[in-house]
């Protein structure tokens, strides 16, 4: 498989649950378990209240705001999910690594494999290509290009992955 088609394939086994106190894939699981039960009928509806509740169990204890409703593809990758603020209408793409104190403003889209340092900041209507990095506490106020590596508040690219 090419890197440029791992870009897009999800790798599941990054969200996978592997100790009983995992925060990170259980806040995943309680958002993906939601959208999922909600696009049944009368069960799936009673049955995503449980999950809006676990999400908000799990919301509290990560201190991250993530919305039921946001896109997000598969793999991604809460290292420290502490203080980690999503818009509703930002898309993330497959096989992401998002570290703590990020935050997407806005409808943001992250292509596939993008890694955002620690404390970055994508601002409202931000597109980020695939396979891109984005330093600690980078600012990003333009599109980066895929494979781009962007640092600096506002972020500039300063070379290529």
């Amino acid at each position: 498989m090419t890197q440029e088609h791992s870009a897009t394939v999800p790798d599941w086994s990054r969200e996978a649950i592997t100790r009983f106190w995992d925060p990170a894939p259980k806040l995943l699981r309680s958002i993906r378990r939601y959208q999922s039960c909600k696009q049944r009928g009368t069960l799936g509806f009673l049955a995503s209240r449980y999950w809006a509740l676990n999400h908000r169990f799990w919301s509290v204890i990560t201190q991250c705001e993530i919305h039921l409703n946001t896109q997000i593809g598969g793999g991604l990758l809460l290292i420290h999910p502490n203080g980690i603020v999503i818009h509703p209408d930002a898309k993330i793409g497959a096989n992401c690594l998002i570290f703590q104190q990020v935050t997407l403003a806005g409808p943001v889209t992250l292509g596939g494999h993008v890694d955002l340092g620690a404390g970055a900041k994508i601002l409202n209507g931000v597109t980020i290509g695939d396979h891109a990095e984005v330093g600690a506490n980078a600012v990003v106020t333009k599109d980066l290009p895929p494979r781009a590596v962007a640092v600096g508040a506002p972020a500039r690219i300063i070379g290529q992955r």
